[in-house]
């Protein structure tokens, strides 16, 4: 079989989280024997190559559109279906807070044609310019053989947004086991805390920094900035106390001595449909504190810290709830036995013989 993988043209140049979900599913599939090539939605495809076509990013509509129609291919779409709403409406600065005014479709509309009108990334079907994001979203659904959500609370957000019948597998996200290994010898420094993400408004680092600011917290945030949020960025910067460090983005494998330190990472996002570096951070005994926005609470139930993304007070004090308690190895287990990218594969492999 023979697969390809086709997502957004600044997969590399912009990395996120779903980079690391497109790689790591492409690798173990190869592992399973499966020809799975990753290509960008601005690169000329060989669809004849192909058994399948796989998308990823239904809030992406443009590119699913244009390569869907030209390959007359059989497709399944990662949906990682992100909602921006409370933090556009609510948080954005500047000419962003216009945002606030739209529906969520209009404002994923406005962000990819403005990311097009700047030259930040192409525009595959000019047809999606008057179809408009929810028009195009309807007609990708109404022809995907199936959808593969990361949990049920995401496909339920799908119906929920963009009514009818359409098939799904959850795939749930992983981790990489062998890599993200803990060893018990490492002694956990209390007063270590982590943020491992791209620095931008929905990750809310500006309010971790208000949250941590002065204490006795060391807090390490790991990543660069998204494109458009150097103003954001430099917030950051300005605010930050001698007690705050900024690393630059690392590849993963740098990540394992951060987290093999840490005993708190942190991820106090406006919305989450996973946390890919919450799973990670997890599977190396750090204690994980998240918001309860998004799927993540299918993924980590009780085994969190949650605390209010509006508020530093909340953020700093499940926290300190974090930083006191012993290693879960409940979810350390939970995670190797269901998140792991293997696991990922292996349901993905069963989408795909589903399909054909």
């Amino acid at each position: 079989m023979k697969v390809a993988f086709i997502t957004r043209s600044t997969l590399y140049t912009a990395p996120g989280g779903d980079t690391v979900q497109v790689v790591q599913t492409a690798r173990h599939l190869t592992f399973m024997g499966i020809t799975a090539e990753i290509k960008l939605a601005n690169e000329h495809i060989n669809y004849n190559s192909y058994d399948l076509l796989h998308f990823f990013n239904l809030s992406r509509p443009a590119d699913i559109l244009y390569h869907s129609y030209k390959a007359e291919k059989p497709f399944v779409v990662s949906t990682i279906l992100c909602n921006y709403s409370e933090y556009d409406q609510q948080h954005r600065k500047g000419l962003g807070r216009l945002l606030r005014y739209l529906p969520t479709d209009g404002v994923e509309y406005v962000k990819t044609m403005a990311r097009f009108l700047l030259g930040r990334d192409g525009m595959a079907s000019m047809s999606y310019t008057w179809k408009g994001q929810r028009k195009s979203i309807m007609d990708i659904l109404r022809r995907t053989a199936m959808i593969l959500p990361n949990s049920q609370s995401e496909y339920q957000r799908v119906l929920n947004n963009y009514p009818g019948e359409v098939k799904h597998m959850v795939i749930p996200n992983g981790t990489d086991q062998h890599l993200f290994k803990y060893d018990g010898s490492v002694i956990k420094d209390d007063k270590q805390v982590i943020c491992a993400a791209r620095i931008e408004g929905i990750k809310n680092q500006l309010n971790l920094i208000k949250a941590l600011n002065n204490t006795a917290y060391h807090l390490l945030l790991i990543g660069g900035h998204a494109p458009n949020q150097a103003a954001y960025y430099r917030e950051c910067r300005d605010i930050a106390a001698d007690n705050i460090e900024f690393v630059d983005q690392v590849p993963q494998h740098q990540l394992v001595k951060y987290y093999a330190r840490a005993r708190v990472h942190v991820l106090p996002s406006w919305f989450e449909t996973t946390g890919l570096s919450s799973i990670e951070a997890a599977l190396m005994a750090c204690n994980v504190v998240i918001s309860d926005k998004g799927d993540v609470r299918e993924y980590f139930g009780n085994d969190a810290f949650y605390c209010d993304p509006a508020s530093p007070q909340s953020i700093f004090n499940a926290i300190e709830k974090a930083s006191q308690s012993p290693v879960n190895n409940h979810l350390r287990n939970k995670i190797l036995e269901k998140y792991t990218w293997k696991h990922a594969a292996t349901q993905t492999l069963k989408a795909y013989q589903s399909v054909l």
